[in-house]
């Protein structure tokens, strides 16, 4: 279960959070976004290193639920 969905942009540093299903989030730089609120993780970006994960999960995030 996800009880929080955000992440740190490593360019202008915000920490951004989707708190809805379909709240998508974008950082100030438009280099990182979320979505998913606490149904799933989505995260988009331009190269792999422009976000720090800071979600928190009480079981493993990356298993998907059927």
């Amino acid at each position: 279960m996800i009880i929080k969905n955000q992440v740190k942009c490593n360019h202008c540093g915000d920490i951004i959070e989707s708190k809805h299903r379909h709240d998508f989030v974008t950082c100030k730089c438009g280099r990182v976004s979320v979505d998913g609120g606490h149904a799933y993780l989505r995260r988009c970006f331009k190269e792999d290193n422009d976000y720090t994960e800071m979600s928190v999960c009480d079981s493993v995030c990356d298993e998907e639920e059927d």
